[in-house]
């Protein structure tokens, strides 16, 4: 056995017990019939589970079949189709339940495995490279998912929901996305992102988050523009788009703009800016810096809550 071979067998073996299949029935006049299916993974002993929003969005009733082929009725505790994560509860007790990681520490280039249930075949498992990170990717309700991991490892209908592992078995992210007509352009929630939406979702019943409206990738900062500008980040936040009508247009954010640090603190990837986008920031005015054109500029933005 090769070693490359050997390592994707192992993170496997260590997450596989954890991943469902996900069935969803809608009511069609004076029936429920099945439409669709995804994937899932328990993240909790006691039988809580991660899966997209679009997966149970909508849905009349929701059946999941274990590692073991045991089936249950799931229940949905809550959703933020947003950021495309949903938390479901089953009460079963013959599972394992998922290692999650820190998107935090991944590295382009790093190993990434997606196990699913594409197209209904069970447990498939796929797997590819980190090729990008810090993404900022339109969710199917239209709203903008910040801190996105994009790979190459193949997704197809069905793997939705489902775990993106490194080669520890740890979950790195909630598979979510392809892009349709392109080969090699599949996205995953980052599970930092996710964990931060499941608090939530258990304190409150729903996410409130702090919205400005920019389309963002991490990116690293060359040594020179960092000893230039006297920068401690390694890594910035280079705005690819900036939405119309959004706050960040408002305060005069601009496409090419690499943001480096939010109300004074540094920021080094989406994941900080993320969590500093939090629901104690909305209406607050807050200062942003970003280098334009390689010098540092101070830009005021005024974050709303996400309708």
């Amino acid at each position: 056995m090769d070693a490359y071979s050997q390592i994707i067998i192992d993170a496997v073996e260590k997450a596989k017990r954890s991943v469902v299949k996900i069935d969803r029935f809608v009511q069609k006049k004076d029936k429920i019939v099945p439409e669709g299916s995804g994937s899932g993974f328990f993240f909790s002993s006691d039988g809580f589970l991660f899966t997209n929003s679009h997966v149970v969005y909508g849905a009349k009733d929701l059946k999941v079949t274990l590692y073991d082929g045991s089936e249950f009725q799931a229940s949905l505790i809550g959703q933020d189709p947003d950021n495309d994560v949903a938390i479901l509860k089953v009460e079963a007790q013959s599972f394992v339940s998922a290692i999650l990681g820190d998107n935090a520490e991944l590295l382009v280039g790093q190993l990434a495995i997606a196990i699913g249930n594409p197209l209904g075949f069970q447990y498939t498992v796929t797997s590819g490279v980190v090729s990008a990170l810090g993404r900022t990717l339109r969710s199917q309700s239209g709203r903008l998912i910040d801190n996105v991991i994009q790979t190459d490892a193949a997704l197809n209908p069905g793997n939705s929901g489902g775990p993106l592992i490194n080669s520890d078995g740890q979950v790195i992210g909630i598979n979510t996305a392809t892009i349709l007509g392109a080969q090699g352009l599949c996205f995953a929630v980052g599970i930092n992102t996710a964990k931060e939406i499941a608090s939530q979702l258990f304190r409150f019943g729903k996410v409130r988050k702090a919205y400005i409206g920019l389309m963002l990738q991490q990116v690293e900062l060359v040594p020179k523009l960092r000893v230039a500008n006297d920068l401690k980040n390694k890594n910035g936040l280079f705005i690819s788009s900036v939405e119309e009508r959004s706050p960040a247009m408002a305060a005069g954010f601009r496409s090419g703009d690499i943001i480096i640090s939010f109300d004074k603190k540094t920021v080094d990837t989406s994941d900080e800016l993320f969590k500093m986008l939090n629901e104690n920031r909305i209406g607050v005015l807050s200062e942003v810096e970003v280098l334009r054109n390689n010098i540092k500029k101070v830009l005021k933005v005024l974050p709303l809550e996400r309708n």
